[in-house]
Protein backbone atom coordinates (compact mmCIF):
# COMPACT_ATOMS: atom_id res chain seq x y z
CA UNK A 1 0.00 0.00 0.00
CA UNK A 2 1.20 3.60 -0.57
CA UNK A 3 0.09 7.12 0.31
CA UNK A 4 -1.62 8.45 -2.18
CA UNK A 5 -2.33 11.41 -4.54
CA UNK A 6 -5.55 12.40 -6.35
CA UNK A 7 -4.80 15.03 -9.05
CA UNK A 8 -7.87 16.28 -10.90
CA UNK A 9 -7.03 18.32 -14.24
CA UNK A 10 -3.77 16.47 -16.13
CA UNK A 11 -2.34 20.25 -17.36
CA UNK A 12 1.03 21.84 -17.00
CA UNK A 13 0.23 23.07 -13.58
CA UNK A 14 -1.47 20.23 -12.09
CA UNK A 15 1.77 18.20 -13.75
CA UNK A 16 4.30 20.88 -11.99
CA UNK A 17 2.49 20.16 -8.45
CA UNK A 18 2.31 16.81 -9.11
CA UNK A 19 6.12 15.84 -9.65
CA UNK A 20 7.13 18.48 -6.93
CA UNK A 21 5.14 16.23 -4.48
CA UNK A 22 4.17 12.91 -5.74
CA UNK A 23 7.62 10.98 -5.48
CA UNK A 24 6.96 7.75 -3.37
CA UNK A 25 3.38 8.25 -3.64
CA UNK A 26 0.79 6.31 -5.89
CA UNK A 27 -0.89 9.30 -8.26
CA UNK A 28 -4.16 8.95 -9.77
CA UNK A 29 -4.71 11.38 -12.57
CA UNK A 30 -8.54 12.46 -13.76
CA UNK A 31 -9.04 14.44 -16.60
CA UNK A 32 -11.86 14.71 -19.08
CA UNK A 33 -10.57 13.57 -22.01
CA UNK A 34 -8.64 10.61 -21.56
CA UNK A 35 -5.92 10.82 -23.76
CA UNK A 36 -4.84 13.48 -21.61
CA UNK A 37 -4.23 11.86 -18.83
CA UNK A 38 -2.73 8.37 -20.50
CA UNK A 39 -0.05 11.71 -21.72
CA UNK A 40 0.64 13.05 -18.68
CA UNK A 41 0.79 9.86 -17.03
CA UNK A 42 3.25 8.44 -19.58
CA UNK A 43 5.23 11.53 -19.14
CA UNK A 44 5.32 10.62 -15.48
CA UNK A 45 5.87 7.46 -15.73
CA UNK A 46 8.51 7.74 -17.53
CA UNK A 47 10.57 9.71 -15.13
CA UNK A 48 10.00 7.26 -12.43
CA UNK A 49 6.57 8.16 -10.56
CA UNK A 50 3.75 5.74 -10.28
CA UNK A 51 0.53 7.69 -12.44
CA UNK A 52 -2.35 5.93 -12.68
CA UNK A 53 -4.62 7.47 -15.48
CA UNK A 54 -8.27 7.79 -15.91
CA UNK A 55 -11.55 9.15 -17.19
CA UNK A 56 -12.55 11.84 -14.71
CA UNK A 57 -15.55 14.67 -15.17
CA UNK A 58 -15.27 17.77 -12.64
CA UNK A 59 -18.91 18.16 -12.75
CA UNK A 60 -19.71 14.54 -12.33
CA UNK A 61 -20.47 13.72 -8.36
CA UNK A 62 -20.07 10.25 -9.57
CA UNK A 63 -17.19 10.60 -11.76
CA UNK A 64 -15.68 12.27 -8.95
CA UNK A 65 -16.37 9.55 -6.19
CA UNK A 66 -14.76 7.03 -9.22
CA UNK A 67 -11.30 9.08 -9.05
CA UNK A 68 -11.90 8.76 -5.40
CA UNK A 69 -12.67 5.06 -5.21
CA UNK A 70 -9.76 4.23 -7.25
CA UNK A 71 -7.07 5.98 -5.16
CA UNK A 72 -8.80 4.35 -2.45
CA UNK A 73 -7.64 1.09 -3.90
CA UNK A 74 -3.76 1.64 -3.46
CA UNK A 75 -3.96 2.69 0.13
CA UNK A 76 -5.15 6.36 2.18
CA UNK A 77 -5.49 9.12 0.34
CA UNK A 78 -3.30 11.59 1.77
CA UNK A 79 -3.01 14.67 -1.01
CA UNK A 80 -5.30 16.76 -3.54
CA UNK A 81 -4.11 18.37 -6.17
CA UNK A 82 -7.20 19.75 -8.08
CA UNK A 83 -6.15 21.88 -11.03
CA UNK A 84 -8.94 20.79 -13.25
CA UNK A 85 -11.29 23.45 -15.02
CA UNK A 86 -12.56 25.05 -18.25
CA UNK A 87 -11.39 29.18 -19.06
CA UNK A 88 -13.81 32.24 -20.31
CA UNK A 89 -12.62 31.32 -24.00
CA UNK A 90 -13.04 27.99 -23.92
CA UNK A 91 -16.98 27.32 -22.75
CA UNK A 92 -20.11 28.78 -22.17
CA UNK A 93 -21.50 30.29 -18.45
CA UNK A 94 -23.57 27.04 -17.57
CA UNK A 95 -20.37 25.08 -18.58
CA UNK A 96 -18.03 27.42 -16.49
CA UNK A 97 -20.06 27.10 -13.53
CA UNK A 98 -21.32 23.73 -13.69
CA UNK A 99 -17.43 22.63 -13.60
CA UNK A 100 -15.27 25.59 -12.38
CA UNK A 101 -17.90 26.22 -9.38
CA UNK A 102 -20.41 23.26 -8.70
CA UNK A 103 -17.40 20.67 -9.81
CA UNK A 104 -14.56 22.08 -7.43
CA UNK A 105 -17.21 22.47 -4.41
CA UNK A 106 -18.24 18.70 -4.97
CA UNK A 107 -14.54 17.56 -5.28
CA UNK A 108 -13.40 19.49 -2.07
CA UNK A 109 -16.68 17.92 -0.05
CA UNK A 110 -15.86 14.58 -1.62
CA UNK A 111 -12.30 14.16 -1.02
CA UNK A 112 -12.78 15.81 2.29
CA UNK A 113 -14.99 12.75 3.39
CA UNK A 114 -11.68 10.53 3.17
CA UNK A 115 -8.99 12.61 3.12
CA UNK A 116 -6.15 11.25 6.00
CA UNK A 117 -5.26 12.68 8.96
CA UNK A 118 -2.19 14.70 8.21
CA UNK A 119 -3.56 15.32 4.45
CA UNK A 120 -3.54 18.43 2.48
CA UNK A 121 -5.19 19.38 -0.78
CA UNK A 122 -4.35 22.52 -2.93
CA UNK A 123 -7.56 23.54 -5.25
CA UNK A 124 -5.84 26.36 -8.34
CA UNK A 125 -8.30 29.15 -8.34
CA UNK A 126 -7.68 32.24 -10.19
CA UNK A 127 -6.13 35.96 -10.07
CA UNK A 128 -10.10 36.66 -11.89
CA UNK A 129 -11.87 36.19 -8.70
CA UNK A 130 -9.67 39.17 -6.94
CA UNK A 131 -10.87 41.89 -9.27
CA UNK A 132 -14.36 41.69 -9.30
CA UNK A 133 -16.38 44.11 -7.02
CA UNK A 134 -16.58 42.64 -3.19
CA UNK A 135 -19.94 40.57 -2.79
CA UNK A 136 -22.30 41.19 0.02
CA UNK A 137 -21.11 39.10 3.78
CA UNK A 138 -24.39 36.84 2.84
CA UNK A 139 -23.42 36.35 -0.77
CA UNK A 140 -20.18 35.08 0.46
CA UNK A 141 -21.52 33.05 3.20
CA UNK A 142 -23.84 31.16 0.42
CA UNK A 143 -21.63 30.73 -1.90
CA UNK A 144 -19.39 29.48 1.39
CA UNK A 145 -21.77 27.03 2.90
CA UNK A 146 -24.54 26.22 0.73
CA UNK A 147 -25.08 22.46 -0.38
CA UNK A 148 -22.94 21.68 -3.42
CA UNK A 149 -26.30 20.37 -4.60
CA UNK A 150 -28.06 23.47 -4.39
CA UNK A 151 -25.34 25.96 -5.66
CA UNK A 152 -26.06 26.40 -8.87
CA UNK A 153 -29.93 27.70 -7.85
CA UNK A 154 -28.46 30.37 -5.33
CA UNK A 155 -30.27 33.88 -7.10
CA UNK A 156 -26.83 35.30 -7.73
CA UNK A 157 -26.07 32.88 -9.69
CA UNK A 158 -29.08 32.57 -12.21
CA UNK A 159 -28.35 32.86 -15.75
CA UNK A 160 -30.03 36.55 -16.19
CA UNK A 161 -27.66 37.38 -13.23
CA UNK A 162 -24.32 36.69 -14.98
CA UNK A 163 -23.23 39.01 -17.84
CA UNK A 164 -21.15 37.28 -19.39
CA UNK A 165 -18.63 34.03 -19.52
CA UNK A 166 -15.84 36.23 -17.90
CA UNK A 167 -17.88 36.96 -15.12
CA UNK A 168 -18.74 33.35 -14.61
CA UNK A 169 -15.46 32.76 -14.25
CA UNK A 170 -15.05 35.20 -11.57
CA UNK A 171 -17.93 33.73 -9.82
CA UNK A 172 -16.64 30.67 -10.14
CA UNK A 173 -13.39 31.37 -8.27
CA UNK A 174 -14.90 33.71 -6.12
CA UNK A 175 -16.89 30.88 -4.90
CA UNK A 176 -13.76 28.72 -5.42
CA UNK A 177 -11.87 30.82 -2.31
CA UNK A 178 -15.01 30.75 -0.27
CA UNK A 179 -15.52 26.90 -0.45
CA UNK A 180 -11.82 26.65 0.64
CA UNK A 181 -12.57 28.50 4.07
CA UNK A 182 -15.64 26.54 4.54
CA UNK A 183 -14.30 23.07 4.05
CA UNK A 184 -11.00 23.63 5.62
CA UNK A 185 -12.91 23.74 8.83
CA UNK A 186 -14.23 20.69 8.01
CA UNK A 187 -11.06 19.03 7.22
CA UNK A 188 -9.19 20.61 10.17
CA UNK A 189 -11.29 18.31 12.05
CA UNK A 190 -10.18 15.37 9.89
CA UNK A 191 -6.08 16.25 11.04
CA UNK A 192 -6.29 17.73 7.48
CA UNK A 193 -5.34 21.10 5.67
CA UNK A 194 -6.63 22.43 2.63
CA UNK A 195 -5.75 25.79 0.36
CA UNK A 196 -6.50 27.53 -3.11
CA UNK A 197 -3.56 29.13 -4.98
CA UNK A 198 -4.65 31.80 -7.14
CA UNK A 199 -2.59 32.20 -10.30
CA UNK A 200 -2.25 35.03 -12.54
CA UNK A 201 -1.36 34.63 -16.31
CA UNK A 202 0.57 31.48 -16.60
CA UNK A 203 2.13 29.94 -19.82
CA UNK A 204 0.25 26.64 -20.52
CA UNK A 205 -1.76 25.55 -23.39
CA UNK A 206 -5.04 26.96 -21.99
CA UNK A 207 -3.23 30.74 -21.43
CA UNK A 208 -2.44 29.95 -25.17
CA UNK A 209 -6.02 29.61 -25.86
CA UNK A 210 -6.91 32.70 -24.19
CA UNK A 211 -3.68 34.49 -25.84
CA UNK A 212 -5.24 33.54 -28.88
CA UNK A 213 -8.97 33.51 -28.25
CA UNK A 214 -10.94 37.53 -28.56
CA UNK A 215 -9.42 38.53 -25.38
CA UNK A 216 -5.68 37.83 -26.36
CA UNK A 217 -4.97 41.82 -26.08
CA UNK A 218 -6.19 41.99 -22.64
CA UNK A 219 -4.13 39.04 -21.26
CA UNK A 220 -1.03 40.23 -23.43
CA UNK A 221 -1.62 43.58 -22.09
CA UNK A 222 -1.86 42.80 -18.22
CA UNK A 223 1.54 40.53 -18.10
CA UNK A 224 3.23 43.62 -19.90
CA UNK A 225 2.04 46.16 -17.48
CA UNK A 226 2.10 44.45 -13.83
CA UNK A 227 5.36 44.63 -12.02
CA UNK A 228 6.56 41.27 -12.92
CA UNK A 229 6.69 42.26 -16.44
CA UNK A 230 6.03 38.70 -17.63
CA UNK A 231 3.68 36.06 -17.42
CA UNK A 232 4.63 33.37 -15.09
CA UNK A 233 5.59 29.43 -15.25
CA UNK A 234 3.97 26.04 -13.76
CA UNK A 235 6.98 25.89 -11.83
CA UNK A 236 6.34 28.90 -10.30
CA UNK A 237 3.02 27.71 -9.18
CA UNK A 238 4.29 24.57 -8.01
CA UNK A 239 6.86 26.66 -5.57
CA UNK A 240 3.87 27.97 -3.79
CA UNK A 241 2.45 24.87 -3.45
CA UNK A 242 5.64 22.98 -1.90
CA UNK A 243 5.01 25.30 0.82
CA UNK A 244 1.39 24.63 1.30
CA UNK A 245 1.46 20.81 1.45
CA UNK A 246 4.67 20.13 3.06
CA UNK A 247 5.39 20.65 6.42
CA UNK A 248 7.02 24.35 6.54
CA UNK A 249 2.78 25.31 5.46
CA UNK A 250 1.66 23.48 8.88
CA UNK A 251 -0.13 26.42 9.75
CA UNK A 252 -1.39 27.19 6.53
CA UNK A 253 -4.69 26.68 6.06
CA UNK A 254 -8.37 27.59 4.44
CA UNK A 255 -6.17 30.45 2.71
CA UNK A 256 -5.74 31.82 -0.92
CA UNK A 257 -2.28 32.75 -2.17
CA UNK A 258 -2.50 35.26 -4.78
CA UNK A 259 0.35 34.31 -7.62
CA UNK A 260 0.08 37.01 -10.01
CA UNK A 261 3.50 38.76 -10.94
CA UNK A 262 1.41 41.98 -9.12
CA UNK A 263 -1.28 41.97 -11.86
CA UNK A 264 -3.89 42.49 -9.15
CA UNK A 265 -2.11 45.23 -7.60
CA UNK A 266 -1.67 47.14 -10.81
CA UNK A 267 -5.27 46.47 -11.76
CA UNK A 268 -6.15 48.53 -8.25
CA UNK A 269 -3.25 51.30 -8.11
CA UNK A 270 -1.03 51.01 -11.01
CA UNK A 271 -1.57 50.99 -14.83
CA UNK A 272 -3.73 48.26 -15.30
CA UNK A 273 -6.54 50.48 -13.07
CA UNK A 274 -9.91 50.54 -15.65
CA UNK A 275 -10.44 53.83 -16.95
CA UNK A 276 -13.67 55.64 -15.02
CA UNK A 277 -15.55 55.26 -19.03
CA UNK A 278 -14.53 51.30 -18.64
Amino acid sequence: MKDVMLWAGAGQIGMAIARRMGYGMKIIVGDKKLENAQSTARIMNEAGYDVVPMEMDLSSRESIQGLIAEGQKYGAITMLVNAAGVSPSQASVEAILKVDLYGTAVLLEEVGKVIAPGGVGVTISSQSGWRMPALAADEDELLATTPAEELLSLDILRPERIRDTLHAYQMAKRCNEKRVMAEAVKWGRRGARLNAIAPGIIVTPLALDEFNGPRGNFYKNMFANCPAGRPGTADEVANAAELLMGNKGAFITGSTFLIDGGATASYFYGPLKPKAEE
